[in-house]
Protein backbone atom coordinates (compact mmCIF):
# COMPACT_ATOMS: atom_id res chain seq x y z
CA UNK A 1 0.00 0.00 0.00
CA UNK A 2 1.14 3.31 -0.72
CA UNK A 3 1.47 6.53 1.49
CA UNK A 4 -2.43 7.79 0.84
CA UNK A 5 -4.08 11.03 2.03
CA UNK A 6 -7.08 9.54 2.62
CA UNK A 7 -5.28 5.92 4.05
CA UNK A 8 -3.26 7.67 6.12
CA UNK A 9 -5.69 10.10 7.87
CA UNK A 10 -8.64 6.51 8.62
CA UNK A 11 -5.54 4.11 10.32
CA UNK A 12 -6.97 3.09 13.02
CA UNK A 13 -5.00 3.01 15.99
CA UNK A 14 -2.84 -0.44 16.72
CA UNK A 15 -2.37 -0.55 12.58
CA UNK A 16 0.67 0.58 10.56
CA UNK A 17 0.87 1.35 6.83
CA UNK A 18 4.06 0.56 4.61
CA UNK A 19 5.26 1.35 1.19
CA UNK A 20 7.09 -0.98 -1.22
CA UNK A 21 8.73 1.98 -2.50
CA UNK A 22 10.02 3.38 0.42
CA UNK A 23 11.43 0.15 2.47
CA UNK A 24 11.41 0.31 6.57
CA UNK A 25 9.48 3.64 6.55
CA UNK A 26 5.95 3.11 8.09
CA UNK A 27 2.95 5.22 9.74
CA UNK A 28 2.20 4.06 13.07
CA UNK A 29 -1.21 4.71 14.85
CA UNK A 30 -1.28 4.83 18.52
CA UNK A 31 -3.25 6.66 20.79
CA UNK A 32 -1.16 9.32 21.05
CA UNK A 33 -1.22 10.15 17.16
CA UNK A 34 0.26 9.11 14.33
CA UNK A 35 4.07 8.90 13.62
CA UNK A 36 6.34 7.90 11.40
CA UNK A 37 9.05 5.60 11.92
CA UNK A 38 12.05 4.22 9.99
CA UNK A 39 12.74 -0.26 10.58
CA UNK A 40 15.98 -0.92 9.10
CA UNK A 41 18.58 -3.69 10.46
CA UNK A 42 21.94 -2.28 12.22
CA UNK A 43 24.78 -2.29 10.41
CA UNK A 44 26.49 -2.01 14.14
CA UNK A 45 24.78 -5.32 15.31
CA UNK A 46 22.51 -6.89 12.70
CA UNK A 47 19.71 -6.49 15.38
CA UNK A 48 16.38 -4.66 13.82
CA UNK A 49 16.07 -0.97 15.25
CA UNK A 50 13.72 1.40 14.81
CA UNK A 51 13.88 5.29 14.99
CA UNK A 52 11.34 7.76 15.08
CA UNK A 53 11.31 10.28 11.60
CA UNK A 54 8.49 12.51 12.79
CA UNK A 55 4.96 13.18 13.44
CA UNK A 56 2.30 13.19 10.95
CA UNK A 57 0.60 15.69 9.81
CA UNK A 58 3.12 17.83 10.98
CA UNK A 59 5.99 15.77 8.93
CA UNK A 60 4.05 15.01 5.46
CA UNK A 61 4.90 12.29 3.30
CA UNK A 62 7.42 13.88 1.30
CA UNK A 63 9.32 15.60 4.46
CA UNK A 64 8.98 12.13 5.96
CA UNK A 65 10.33 10.43 2.65
CA UNK A 66 13.12 12.85 2.70
CA UNK A 67 14.15 12.11 5.99
CA UNK A 68 13.58 8.38 5.50
CA UNK A 69 16.75 8.88 2.31
CA UNK A 70 18.73 10.95 4.77
CA UNK A 71 18.94 7.79 7.40
CA UNK A 72 19.31 5.12 4.75
CA UNK A 73 22.07 6.69 3.30
CA UNK A 74 23.69 6.74 6.85
CA UNK A 75 22.80 3.21 7.28
CA UNK A 76 24.64 2.17 4.29
CA UNK A 77 27.86 4.34 5.88
CA UNK A 78 27.69 2.81 8.23
CA UNK A 79 25.54 4.59 10.92
CA UNK A 80 23.33 3.40 13.18
CA UNK A 81 20.20 6.23 13.64
CA UNK A 82 19.08 4.44 16.98
CA UNK A 83 22.23 4.63 18.74
CA UNK A 84 23.06 7.43 17.48
CA UNK A 85 19.95 9.03 18.64
CA UNK A 86 20.48 7.10 22.09
CA UNK A 87 23.73 9.13 22.76
CA UNK A 88 22.57 12.20 22.11
CA UNK A 89 19.66 11.60 24.48
CA UNK A 90 22.22 10.53 27.05
CA UNK A 91 24.17 13.78 26.04
CA UNK A 92 21.50 16.04 26.45
CA UNK A 93 20.20 14.34 29.90
CA UNK A 94 23.97 14.81 31.10
CA UNK A 95 23.99 18.11 29.63
CA UNK A 96 20.88 19.20 31.46
CA UNK A 97 22.49 17.35 34.62
CA UNK A 98 25.48 19.99 34.42
CA UNK A 99 23.46 22.89 33.90
CA UNK A 100 20.85 22.58 36.93
CA UNK A 101 24.09 21.38 38.60
CA UNK A 102 26.11 24.95 37.72
CA UNK A 103 22.55 26.87 38.47
CA UNK A 104 22.58 24.66 42.02
CA UNK A 105 26.43 25.93 42.39
CA UNK A 106 25.56 29.39 40.90
CA UNK A 107 28.80 28.82 38.43
CA UNK A 108 28.95 32.46 37.20
CA UNK A 109 30.67 34.57 34.26
CA UNK A 110 32.90 35.80 37.16
CA UNK A 111 33.51 31.57 38.77
CA UNK A 112 34.76 31.07 35.20
CA UNK A 113 37.02 33.07 35.32
CA UNK A 114 38.37 32.45 38.91
CA UNK A 115 38.90 28.89 37.85
CA UNK A 116 40.71 30.00 34.67
CA UNK A 117 43.00 32.34 36.20
CA UNK A 118 43.70 30.18 39.12
CA UNK A 119 43.77 26.94 37.30
CA UNK A 120 45.95 28.22 34.23
CA UNK A 121 47.09 32.03 33.97
CA UNK A 122 48.19 32.65 37.20
CA UNK A 123 50.76 29.54 36.70
CA UNK A 124 51.51 29.63 32.91
CA UNK A 125 52.03 33.95 32.61
CA UNK A 126 54.45 36.13 34.24
CA UNK A 127 53.44 37.77 37.10
CA UNK A 128 52.76 41.26 35.36
CA UNK A 129 50.65 39.72 32.13
CA UNK A 130 48.72 37.41 34.86
CA UNK A 131 48.33 40.53 37.06
CA UNK A 132 46.80 41.82 34.10
CA UNK A 133 44.13 39.42 33.43
CA UNK A 134 43.00 39.68 36.94
CA UNK A 135 42.50 43.22 36.72
CA UNK A 136 40.60 42.88 33.82
CA UNK A 137 38.04 40.16 35.37
CA UNK A 138 37.77 42.58 38.30
CA UNK A 139 37.18 45.85 36.61
CA UNK A 140 35.86 44.83 33.42
CA UNK A 141 33.15 42.50 33.60
CA UNK A 142 30.44 44.38 35.57
CA UNK A 143 26.74 43.03 35.87
CA UNK A 144 28.13 39.85 33.50
CA UNK A 145 29.65 38.38 36.42
CA UNK A 146 26.83 37.60 38.14
CA UNK A 147 25.13 35.41 35.26
CA UNK A 148 25.21 31.94 35.02
CA UNK A 149 27.55 31.19 32.61
CA UNK A 150 25.40 28.05 30.98
CA UNK A 151 22.67 30.14 30.27
CA UNK A 152 24.94 33.30 28.96
CA UNK A 153 23.29 34.33 26.18
CA UNK A 154 25.30 35.92 22.65
CA UNK A 155 22.99 39.04 23.10
CA UNK A 156 24.92 39.14 26.83
CA UNK A 157 28.26 38.71 25.68
CA UNK A 158 28.09 40.94 22.57
CA UNK A 159 26.93 43.87 24.99
CA UNK A 160 29.76 43.93 27.32
CA UNK A 161 32.40 43.10 24.61
CA UNK A 162 30.98 46.15 22.19
CA UNK A 163 30.74 48.49 25.43
CA UNK A 164 34.23 48.63 25.20
CA UNK A 165 35.39 48.36 21.55
CA UNK A 166 34.54 52.03 20.78
CA UNK A 167 36.34 53.49 23.37
CA UNK A 168 39.30 51.29 24.69
CA UNK A 169 39.14 48.61 21.77
CA UNK A 170 42.56 47.46 22.34
CA UNK A 171 41.32 46.35 25.63
CA UNK A 172 37.92 45.21 24.71
CA UNK A 173 39.82 42.74 22.62
CA UNK A 174 41.90 41.45 25.06
CA UNK A 175 39.04 40.98 27.22
CA UNK A 176 37.18 38.64 24.57
CA UNK A 177 40.51 36.54 23.74
CA UNK A 178 40.33 36.04 27.61
CA UNK A 179 36.82 35.14 28.40
CA UNK A 180 37.14 32.67 24.82
CA UNK A 181 40.18 31.08 26.53
CA UNK A 182 38.22 30.66 30.16
CA UNK A 183 35.14 29.35 28.44
CA UNK A 184 37.45 27.01 26.52
CA UNK A 185 38.70 25.98 30.14
CA UNK A 186 35.70 25.57 31.86
CA UNK A 187 34.50 23.40 28.97
CA UNK A 188 37.80 21.37 28.69
CA UNK A 189 37.48 20.88 32.62
CA UNK A 190 34.03 19.56 32.33
CA UNK A 191 32.50 22.57 34.63
CA UNK A 192 30.45 23.90 31.68
CA UNK A 193 28.32 21.20 29.12
CA UNK A 194 30.12 20.17 26.01
CA UNK A 195 27.90 21.96 24.03
CA UNK A 196 27.57 25.29 25.83
CA UNK A 197 28.20 27.66 22.96
CA UNK A 198 31.43 29.49 23.07
CA UNK A 199 30.01 33.00 21.96
CA UNK A 200 33.20 34.87 22.98
CA UNK A 201 34.62 33.42 19.97
CA UNK A 202 32.26 34.34 17.82
CA UNK A 203 30.88 37.82 18.36
CA UNK A 204 32.69 41.19 17.26
CA UNK A 205 35.26 38.60 15.38
CA UNK A 206 37.63 40.88 13.07
CA UNK A 207 35.33 43.80 13.75
CA UNK A 208 37.03 46.10 16.77
CA UNK A 209 39.36 48.16 15.46
CA UNK A 210 42.03 50.31 16.62
CA UNK A 211 41.66 53.90 16.16
CA UNK A 212 45.74 54.60 17.36
CA UNK A 213 46.91 56.54 20.14
CA UNK A 214 46.15 60.04 20.84
CA UNK A 215 48.85 62.66 22.18
CA UNK A 216 47.77 65.83 23.24
CA UNK A 217 44.79 65.44 22.23
CA UNK A 218 45.99 64.56 18.65
CA UNK A 219 45.30 61.39 17.07
CA UNK A 220 48.52 59.81 15.17
CA UNK A 221 47.32 57.07 14.22
CA UNK A 222 48.41 53.42 13.77
CA UNK A 223 52.05 53.87 12.65
CA UNK A 224 54.99 52.85 13.98
CA UNK A 225 57.12 55.44 14.95
CA UNK A 226 61.19 55.06 14.04
CA UNK A 227 63.47 57.83 15.01
CA UNK A 228 65.49 58.83 12.11
CA UNK A 229 69.13 58.87 12.63
CA UNK A 230 69.56 62.87 12.85
CA UNK A 231 66.49 61.95 15.59
CA UNK A 232 68.66 59.09 16.97
CA UNK A 233 71.54 61.56 17.20
CA UNK A 234 69.65 64.73 18.89
CA UNK A 235 68.14 61.83 21.43
CA UNK A 236 71.61 60.38 22.10
CA UNK A 237 73.19 63.61 23.24
CA UNK A 238 70.23 64.58 25.36
CA UNK A 239 70.05 61.49 27.25
CA UNK A 240 72.08 62.69 30.24
CA UNK A 241 69.12 65.07 31.13
CA UNK A 242 67.07 62.03 32.38
CA UNK A 243 67.94 60.36 35.99
CA UNK A 244 70.82 57.78 35.47
CA UNK A 245 68.76 54.94 35.59
CA UNK A 246 66.37 56.08 33.05
CA UNK A 247 69.63 57.09 30.27
CA UNK A 248 71.07 53.53 30.71
CA UNK A 249 67.79 52.02 29.82
CA UNK A 250 67.53 54.27 27.45
CA UNK A 251 70.86 53.70 26.38
CA UNK A 252 70.76 49.63 26.24
CA UNK A 253 67.45 50.09 24.39
CA UNK A 254 69.02 51.54 21.32
CA UNK A 255 72.20 49.71 22.14
CA UNK A 256 71.34 45.84 22.12
CA UNK A 257 67.84 46.06 21.12
CA UNK A 258 66.44 44.19 23.73
CA UNK A 259 63.05 44.10 25.46
CA UNK A 260 62.40 46.73 28.30
CA UNK A 261 61.19 44.07 30.32
CA UNK A 262 64.25 42.28 30.14
CA UNK A 263 66.36 45.24 30.36
CA UNK A 264 64.36 46.47 33.20
CA UNK A 265 64.87 42.57 34.78
CA UNK A 266 68.97 42.40 34.27
CA UNK A 267 71.01 41.08 37.08
CA UNK A 268 74.41 41.37 37.54
CA UNK A 269 75.09 37.45 37.54
CA UNK A 270 74.10 37.06 34.06
CA UNK A 271 76.74 39.47 32.61
CA UNK A 272 80.12 37.99 31.87
CA UNK A 273 83.25 38.02 29.78
CA UNK A 274 84.04 35.34 28.54
CA UNK A 275 86.41 33.64 26.65
CA UNK A 276 86.42 36.05 23.63
CA UNK A 277 87.55 38.90 25.72
CA UNK A 278 83.88 40.35 25.51
CA UNK A 279 81.32 40.81 28.27
CA UNK A 280 78.07 39.25 27.35
CA UNK A 281 74.48 39.59 28.96
CA UNK A 282 72.89 36.36 28.73
CA UNK A 283 69.04 36.41 29.65
CA UNK A 284 67.59 32.87 30.75
CA UNK A 285 65.28 31.89 28.85
CA UNK A 286 62.48 31.96 31.73
CA UNK A 287 62.74 35.85 31.67
CA UNK A 288 61.99 35.75 27.57
CA UNK A 289 58.74 36.63 26.25
CA UNK A 290 59.53 33.35 24.01
CA UNK A 291 59.23 31.49 27.49
CA UNK A 292 56.47 29.43 26.60
CA UNK A 293 58.61 28.04 23.09
CA UNK A 294 60.15 24.60 23.53
CA UNK A 295 62.68 25.34 20.67
CA UNK A 296 63.36 28.93 22.58
CA UNK A 297 67.32 29.15 24.02
CA UNK A 298 68.76 31.83 26.63
CA UNK A 299 68.99 35.46 24.88
CA UNK A 300 72.88 35.71 24.38
CA UNK A 301 73.62 39.84 23.88
CA UNK A 302 77.28 41.14 23.47
CA UNK A 303 77.65 44.47 25.39
CA UNK A 304 79.80 47.42 23.38
CA UNK A 305 80.30 50.78 24.18
CA UNK A 306 77.81 52.85 26.02
CA UNK A 307 75.87 50.01 26.87
CA UNK A 308 78.86 47.84 28.24
CA UNK A 309 79.86 50.94 29.96
CA UNK A 310 76.52 51.15 31.79
CA UNK A 311 76.29 47.71 32.95
CA UNK A 312 79.81 47.20 34.45
CA UNK A 313 79.30 50.61 36.91
CA UNK A 314 75.70 49.53 37.66
CA UNK A 315 77.48 45.72 38.17
CA UNK A 316 80.36 47.57 40.26
CA UNK A 317 77.34 49.40 42.69
CA UNK A 318 74.93 46.41 42.67
CA UNK A 319 76.75 43.22 42.37
CA UNK A 320 75.12 40.47 40.92
CA UNK A 321 71.84 41.65 41.93
CA UNK A 322 69.13 44.06 40.02
CA UNK A 323 70.93 46.37 38.20
CA UNK A 324 67.89 48.82 37.93
CA UNK A 325 66.43 48.46 41.27
CA UNK A 326 62.64 49.67 42.06
CA UNK A 327 62.92 52.37 44.85
CA UNK A 328 60.57 50.14 47.52
CA UNK A 329 61.21 47.94 50.28
CA UNK A 330 61.38 44.92 49.05
CA UNK A 331 63.69 44.26 46.46
CA UNK A 332 62.72 43.67 42.64
CA UNK A 333 63.77 45.43 39.25
CA UNK A 334 62.18 48.55 38.42
CA UNK A 335 59.20 48.28 35.81
CA UNK A 336 59.18 49.53 32.60
CA UNK A 337 55.94 51.64 32.91
CA UNK A 338 58.32 53.97 34.83
CA UNK A 339 60.80 54.14 32.46
CA UNK A 340 57.61 55.23 30.15
CA UNK A 341 56.72 57.23 32.66
CA UNK A 342 59.91 59.18 32.89
CA UNK A 343 59.99 59.78 29.07
CA UNK A 344 56.46 61.10 28.75
CA UNK A 345 57.14 63.65 31.48
CA UNK A 346 59.56 65.33 29.15
CA UNK A 347 57.62 65.24 26.15
CA UNK A 348 57.10 69.16 25.62
CA UNK A 349 53.30 68.03 25.24
CA UNK A 350 53.25 66.73 28.83
CA UNK A 351 50.89 68.46 31.35
CA UNK A 352 52.09 66.03 34.26
CA UNK A 353 52.64 68.43 37.58
CA UNK A 354 52.17 71.35 34.50
CA UNK A 355 53.94 73.67 37.52
CA UNK A 356 57.60 71.50 37.52
CA UNK A 357 60.13 73.37 35.60
CA UNK A 358 62.30 70.26 33.90
CA UNK A 359 64.09 70.02 30.78
CA UNK A 360 62.28 68.97 27.47
CA UNK A 361 62.87 66.59 24.73
CA UNK A 362 63.65 67.63 21.56
CA UNK A 363 62.56 64.65 19.75
CA UNK A 364 58.92 64.23 20.23
CA UNK A 365 56.17 61.76 19.69
CA UNK A 366 58.01 58.61 21.13
CA UNK A 367 57.71 55.41 23.61
CA UNK A 368 60.91 53.80 24.83
CA UNK A 369 59.84 50.46 23.10
CA UNK A 370 60.33 52.88 19.63
CA UNK A 371 64.02 52.86 20.35
CA UNK A 372 64.10 48.82 20.02
CA UNK A 373 62.29 49.54 16.54
CA UNK A 374 64.46 52.04 15.54
CA UNK A 375 67.96 49.78 16.47
CA UNK A 376 66.31 46.86 14.61
CA UNK A 377 65.80 49.42 11.67
CA UNK A 378 69.77 50.92 11.87
CA UNK A 379 70.26 47.51 12.01
CA UNK A 380 68.87 47.04 8.83
CA UNK A 381 69.88 50.19 7.13
CA UNK A 382 73.46 49.05 8.06
CA UNK A 383 72.48 46.01 5.66
CA UNK A 384 72.40 43.35 8.51
CA UNK A 385 70.60 40.41 7.13
CA UNK A 386 67.12 39.76 8.72
CA UNK A 387 67.37 36.44 9.85
CA UNK A 388 70.61 37.99 12.34
CA UNK A 389 68.70 41.28 13.40
CA UNK A 390 65.57 38.79 14.44
CA UNK A 391 68.23 36.51 15.97
CA UNK A 392 69.56 39.37 17.89
CA UNK A 393 65.76 41.19 18.90
CA UNK A 394 65.19 37.80 20.56
CA UNK A 395 62.19 36.83 18.30
CA UNK A 396 62.37 33.06 17.39
CA UNK A 397 62.12 31.77 13.85
CA UNK A 398 58.65 31.13 12.40
CA UNK A 399 57.55 27.15 11.08
CA UNK A 400 59.63 25.37 9.41
CA UNK A 401 62.66 27.58 10.14
CA UNK A 402 62.29 27.81 13.69
CA UNK A 403 61.82 23.66 13.91
CA UNK A 404 65.18 23.45 12.05
CA UNK A 405 67.42 26.64 12.26
CA UNK A 406 68.94 26.13 15.64
CA UNK A 407 72.16 28.64 14.79
CA UNK A 408 72.91 30.92 17.95
CA UNK A 409 74.42 33.44 15.50
CA UNK A 410 77.03 34.60 18.32
CA UNK A 411 79.17 35.24 15.70
CA UNK A 412 77.17 37.38 13.99
CA UNK A 413 75.45 39.11 17.03
CA UNK A 414 79.19 40.47 17.69
CA UNK A 415 79.39 41.46 14.37
CA UNK A 416 76.78 43.54 13.98
CA UNK A 417 76.16 44.88 17.51
CA UNK A 418 79.58 45.89 17.41
CA UNK A 419 78.61 47.54 13.84
CA UNK A 420 75.15 49.19 15.47
CA UNK A 421 77.66 50.83 18.27
CA UNK A 422 80.04 52.56 16.03
CA UNK A 423 77.17 53.89 13.58
CA UNK A 424 75.56 55.30 17.32
CA UNK A 425 78.61 56.97 17.99
CA UNK A 426 78.74 58.46 14.64
CA UNK A 427 75.68 59.73 15.34
CA UNK A 428 75.93 61.09 18.44
CA UNK A 429 78.87 62.72 16.92
CA UNK A 430 77.15 64.43 14.11
CA UNK A 431 75.93 68.33 14.75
Amino acid sequence: MTFDARALKVLPVGEHLTSPDFPGLRLVATSRGKAWIYRYKSPVDGRMRQTKVGQWPAMSVHAAVAEWERLREARGAGADAAVALREERERARQTAALEREAAKRGYTVAKVCDDYFLGYVRLARARKGANEVRRMFDKMLGATAGVLAASLTRAQAFDLINGYAATAPVQAKKLRAELGAAWDYAIDAGRLPDNTPNWWRQILRGKIRSKGKKIAGESVGLAKRVLSSDEVGVLIRWLPNFTALVEDVLTLYLWTGARGSEICAMRGDEVTREADGLWWWTVPKVKTKNARHDGATDLRVPLFGRAVNAVLRRKERFGDSYLFPARTRVLRPVEQKTIQVAVHYHQPYSRTTPRHDRPRLPVTRWGAHDLRRTARTLLASLGCPDAVGEAILGHTPAGILGIYNRHTYDRERVEWLKRLSDHLEDLARLR
